[in-house]
């Protein structure tokens, strides 16, 4: 089996890695956090002293990261550090799972282009639940022959494996996606309240919906009301899942695209300001459906 280097050990990068060593890769790890770097250790994964050491003893590198700055300071480095790009040996694949804006996923993929090395831009769907299970879906960008190299080990990690064109495109695909996956939160959101104030047993609307016309993913798995669906974040407080923060960033993504294509997204825009709304209210570190509690909260 290949050796993985994977960079970014965090609520998702930690499972996607300990997967990656059930699977019987072997995984040289690296995280700023040594509690998350303790953590994937102890599951198995090597840990490496930096983010280049990993990646110059590796096959494959995969990183997991907060935003295009990081991934383009980790790959490229600057004038004190070396790049990933410039300690790697030949034909070492490179993947990047985060999300970040298209510009940058493509600069990194020129860069990488022009040392002779193949990138992917690979962000995920699936969530912390999907990470654990290995169920995550993965929506790369990238040459024909990266992709085919890639399946072995996105395979490891998810369950669906998209190509969805060339460098830059795994990013467009993932904040069209994210977009409308905050629309439907927001409209789920409001309807099963407006349901509610009328005396409706939000179970039942629920079930009502899901089979109907209005039938949606957040009704289907990630209820946002309360008590409605075990085993989801609505039913514990709102904690893990997918942060507000992170919709709240996605969402600024999803703007910055349709300004660089001139596209109408209205409703994309809107979800955005109710979103940002509701992290300054102090819901950032909370789950993205607790967007429910905009439209529950009586004057």
């Amino acid at each position: 089996m290949s050796t993985v280097a994977f960079i970014g050990l965090g609520n998702m990068g930690g499972p996607m890695a300990v997967n990656l060593v059930k699977a019987g890769f072997t995984v040289k790890a690296f995280d700023l956090s040594k509690d998350a770097l303790h953590h994937v250790s102890e599951q198995g994964a090597i840990p490496a002293p930096s983010a280049c050491a990993a990646a110059a003893a590796a096959d494959i590198v995969i990183t997991m990261l907060p935003a295009g700055k990081h991934v383009r300071g980790l790959y490229l480095g600057d004038d004190n550090n070396k790049g990933i790009i410039d300690v790697v040996a030949a034909g070492t694949l490179l993947i990047d799972c985060s999300t970040i804006d298209a510009q940058s996923a493509r600069f990194v993929a020129e860069q990488a282009k022009g040392k002779g090395l193949e990138f992917i831009d690979a962000p995920v769907s699936g969530g912390t639940a999907g990470a654990a299970a290995g169920t995550l879906t993965f929506i790369c960008g990238g040459s024909n022959s990266a992709f085919e190299q890639a399946q072995g080990v996105l395979n490891a990690m998810g369950a669906n494996i998209f190509h969805a064109g060339a460098a830059g495109a795994g990013q467009v695909a993932k904040i069209c996606n994210n977009m409308l996956l905050s629309v439907l939160m927001v409209a789920t959101s409001e309807s099963l309240q407006m349901g509610i104030d009328h005396g409706l047993d939000p179970k039942v609307l629920s079930e009502i919906m899901k089979v109907s016309s209005g039938g949606n993913w957040t009704l289907d798995k990630y209820n946002p009301c309360p008590d409605v669906m075990p085993s989801v974040p609505s039913s514990n407080g709102y904690q893990g899942g997918f942060m507000v923060d992170l919709m709240v960033k996605d969402l600024g993504l999803s703007q910055e695209a349709a300004l660089l294509s001139n596209s109408s997204t209205p409703m994309g825009a809107l979800a955005r300001s109710l979103y940002v709304n509701h992290a300054r209210q102090g819901n950032g570190k909370r789950d993205f459906s607790s967007i429910f509690e905009q439209f529950n909260k009586k004057g």
